[in-house]
């Protein structure tokens, strides 16, 4: 069993939106586990704290937040008393004072990491073919085709303010690290889980693994679960 009476909250990172997390939450229904996708507009991180702080004033008792790649540093700056536990799938989590952007790029790039630059408007998108090259390389044609369908672009806004005292600090929280990670090295995954003295797990997936490898995820967001509600296996 689960603990019945903590919630869920799901957040996509950039290029991506809440169907990404489809097989995770498909996963925690059938466990009883109230889970909800919060989505991001992508337009600057205060934005992206706003809308996941509207998600979480529609649920009443204890929440495990749950941020893949940028979302970490969205989950990181929230303010509330009902989260409970933090989790992070291959994830950012800036420190009080850094960026987004210092943490990305702290590690020597993998070969086949997307060159990303802002367009005009100050959006970045990610190419194509970076999709089956770094984003997501284990996942099937017909997934692979839906991530690139439904991306969403990240303003550059987002990723160049420094945060303030990150939540990490102050709730428990849990680290995927993902081993083959293309978009944000594992080298730098392990030095934020090591610093945040988060519960670490590393597995050798990819920089998606909500999509390629649902069950290793689900697995870290239930053992926070467990630990915040009381439940057990």
């Amino acid at each position: 069993m689960v603990a019945e009476n903590v919630s869920v909250v799901l957040v996509h990172g950039a290029w991506a939106d809440g169907s990404s997390w489809s097989k995770v939450i498909a996963s925690s229904k059938a466990r009883g586990i109230d889970v909800q996708a919060a989505p991001l507009p992508l337009t600057s991180l205060a934005d992206d704290v706003l809308s996941v702080q509207r998600t979480l004033d529609r649920i009443e008792g204890p929440v495990v937040l749950v941020g893949h790649a940028y979302a970490g540093s969205v989950i990181g700056s929230i303010r509330d008393d009902k989260v409970k536990a933090l989790v992070y799938i291959a994830a950012l989590a800036p420190d009080e004072g850094e960026t987004v952007a210092e943490v990305f790029y702290r590690a020597q790039p993998h070969p086949q990491a997307p060159k990303l630059a802002p367009d005009r408007q100050g959006w970045i998108w990610l190419p194509q073919e970076a999709f089956a090259h770094a984003f997501a390389q284990d996942a099937s044609p017909e997934e692979l085709a839906i991530l690139a369908a439904v991306q969403r672009p990240i303003s550059a806004a987002c990723i160049g303010i420094a945060v303030k005292r990150p939540l990490w600090k102050d709730r428990p929280s849990w680290f995927l690290v993902a081993e083959r990670d293309r978009m944000i090295p594992a080298e730098t995954q392990r030095f934020m889980a090591e610093r945040m003295n988060a519960r670490s797990r590393t597995h050798d997936v990819d920089h998606t693994p909500m999509v390629t490898a649902p069950v290793v995820v689900l697995d870290t967001i239930l053992d926070a679960v467990r630990d915040t509600g009381g439940g057990h296996a």
